[in-house]
């Protein structure tokens, strides 16, 4: 009986770090946020790739969050209001940061 006491107290503790691991801190995505992001992040490079006025080399995209951080060195104050339009337009974006600069 002792033993079985044990062991379910064992099993408990593994299975509280295994939850614990996975959760997200203010820093650190969990493993299900992550995913998201990744989605949201081709996304949004893909829905920038099909703007015919935008090049998407000059743009680099990051997802934190379902926050979207637009950076690079693009051609015009245009471009970068429409890059930021785009983006928002993106199923499961949060909000758009701007860190693009003109060239």
């Amino acid at each position: 009986m002792k033993n079985l006491k044990i062991v379910s107290t064992l099993i408990a503790a593994v299975m509280l770090t295994t939850v614990a691991g996975c959760a997200s801190t203010p820093t650190q995505e969990s493993t299900g946020q992550y995913v998201d992001d990744t989605v949201i992040t081709t996304n949004v490079k893909a829905a920038i790739l099909d703007e015919p006025t935008l090049k998407s080399a000059e743009i680099n995209v990051e997802t934190f969050k379902g926050v979207v951080q637009l950076s690079g060195f693009v051609r015009s104050e245009a471009n970068i209001e429409t890059a930021i339009r785009v983006a928002r337009r993106v199923k499961g974006v949060k909000s758009v940061k701007n860190d693009m600069r003109l060239k």
